[in-house]
């Protein structure tokens, strides 16, 4: 799913094409997209782009007379910047932008059909598809941790629940909890002064660096290769690979269709972490440390 330095870096190449261009119309090939009835999205068609947010992990598109048109691309939707007018061909093309100077085109891949539009009227009604999570890169270290702290949870948990902090999800919370040498599932009620500090300042310069790298491979262009597993990253999508700071293995926790990749030597002193499927399956024999891990793999 793109993430803040992701939807960043789609709003930064968007302001260079579309801001303060007329929107001509709206072409879906899916009308399950669209999650609103009122507005009706004919009434954005013919009308200026006056604003571009970025509302947790969606895209805000502002228009003249306060209407706005919301894109939550979830895990599999993806943005395109296409020539004026071009055909939604193929089952993955969900939507058409049209402007004069070319065509946001919306995408999906898989055959789930996840991602969503609203079209929606006036400051109220965007703040209610908001989640209230706050904003990492402008807050400070006392509201940081005033959110992560409102309820005993896991560190991977807090960071990626939108209701506390906005645009953090699975890939970037293994990067910056990696970068702070942090356990994944160390409770947030247990971390000391000292822990919050650093996982505050690494949580910041740890995105700003993502976006400062994806505004750098960009350039000029327009972000085509948004993945959640860049060869760049430290731990996310690295399983079995060396940590980059010791040389460790990087070990995963599998749960649903998302994973946890953490370095056990840095960040969780040796220990390795129960991954639910493989645990369950050798129950007491389930390894606690590497060199418990390498006594396993050598039966």
């Amino acid at each position: 799913m793109p993430e803040l330095p992701d939807i960043t870096a789609y709003l930064t190449a968007l302001e260079t094409r579309i801001l303060g261009q007329k929107l001509e119309q709206v072409r879906l090939s899916s009308f399950t997209l669209l999650r609103t009835a009122q507005p009706p999205l004919e009434s954005a068609n013919g009308r200026q782009v006056s604003e571009l947010r970025r509302i947790g992990k969606r895209v805000a598109i502002g228009l003249e007379g306060n209407l706005w048109l919301v894109l939550h691309l979830m895990i599999a939707g993806r943005l395109h910047w296409k020539p004026p007018g071009a055909k939604l061909a193929g089952r993955n093309a969900l939507a058409a932008f049209d402007f004069t100077s070319g065509s946001l085109v919306l995408t999906e891949a898989g055959s789930k059909r996840r991602a969503s539009l609203y079209v929606v009227a006036g400051e109220e009604a965007l703040r209610q598809l908001d989640p209230g999570g706050i904003d990492v890169l402008t807050a400070d270290l006392a509201a940081f941790r005033a959110a992560l702290t409102q309820e005993n949870r896991t560190l991977k948990r807090a960071l990626t629940d939108p209701r506390l902090v906005s645009g953090i999800g699975n890939a970037y919370s293994d990067e910056i909890l990696h970068a702070a040498q942090l356990s994944p599932v160390m409770l947030t009620h247990r971390l000391t002064d000292g822990d919050w500090k650093r996982l505050f300042d690494t949580t910041q310069t740890t995105l700003r660096r993502w976006i400062d790298l994806l505004r750098a491979q960009t350039g000029d262009g327009f972000p085509e290769k948004v993945t959640a597993f860049r060869p760049e990253m430290a731990v996310h999508g690295k399983f079995g690979q060396p940590c980059p700071r010791c040389g460790e293995k990087i070990q995963r926790i599998r749960y649903a269709d998302n994973e946890t990749d953490y370095c056990s030597r840095c960040q969780t002193a040796g220990k390795l972490l129960a991954d639910r499927g493989l645990s369950r399956l050798l129950k007491q024999d389930w390894p606690r440390t590497l060199d418990e891990l390498e006594a396993l793999n050598r039966r």
